[in-house]
């Protein structure tokens, strides 16, 4: 069962390049399915990237479900689950068994009771018939599918989501979101499809590093397609 969720970030800023990407950013987060939306180059995923060890803060602190994300990043990895954009740039074995072996494995079985575990885990998606499946002949969706269960099978506490839709057609997002959807996991999403938070209970809009605001859904992003309109 995941801890009780809580993300702290007390005056944050990261520069990257140069460039300060995130800006004195103090955010409490203990909502169990948060939003965040902005521009590119807003912050977004500098932002879910400090929570779980990807990116070091240059000042402040990032402390997520009690660990500091500085001086304990080498734990974070159990704690947080991370979905990228592009599935190919998570997926490393050619195998779906193998795949979700791994993940078994890094979450502290024997390899061998991974590799005995793996279709097991598979079913409890109902996925067992995906097992000799090769990675490179599932679709985009399919693949996405696995990340988030490879993910899943190691118990994090808090699942976080890079833009993981924007390369899948509407019915293989909306299966996506029904799954996730239904998560005990703490989930922080990042979409620019803003109609997939309409059941969230906070987003946060970032702009130029900064929150530019926070709040309900419905409020943030309504603020938000303004503005977006503005720049048009």
């Amino acid at each position: 069962m995941p801890d009780a969720p809580s993300i702290h970030l007390e005056n944050v800023t990261l520069r990257r390049g140069g460039r300060r990407v995130l800006d004195a950013v103090s955010l409490a987060i203990t909502e169990r399915r948060v939003g965040l939306i902005g521009t590119n180059g807003s912050g977004k995923s500098s932002l879910v990237r400090l929570l779980n060890g990807l990116l070091a803060a240059d000042e402040g602190r990032v402390t997520v479900h009690g660990l500091d994300a500085k001086a304990q990043a080498g734990e974070l990895p159990g704690k947080v689950g991370f979905i990228f954009q592009n599935p190919d740039h998570q997926i490393i074995f050619p195998t779906v068994a193998e795949e979700v072996a791994f993940s078994l494995e890094q979450a502290g079985l024997p390899r061998r009771e991974a590799a005995r575990q793996a279709v097991p885990a598979l079913a409890r998606f109902d996925r067992a018939h995906w097992a000799e499946r090769p990675v490179h002949a599932l679709s985009e969706g399919e693949k996405q599918f696995l990340c988030i269960i490879a993910v899943l099978v190691m118990e994090p506490a808090v699942l976080i989501l890079d833009e993981p839709f924007s390369s899948l057609d509407l019915p293989t997002r909306r299966r996506l979101e029904t799954l996730v959807a239904g998560l005990p996991q703490q989930v922080i999403l990042v979409a620019h499809e803003l109609d997939a938070f309409a059941l969230y209970e906070r987003v946060i809009w970032l702009h130029e590093g900064r929150v530019a605001m926070d709040g309900p859904p419905a409020a943030v992003i309504a603020a938000y397609r303004a503005f977006a309109e503005g720049l048009a």
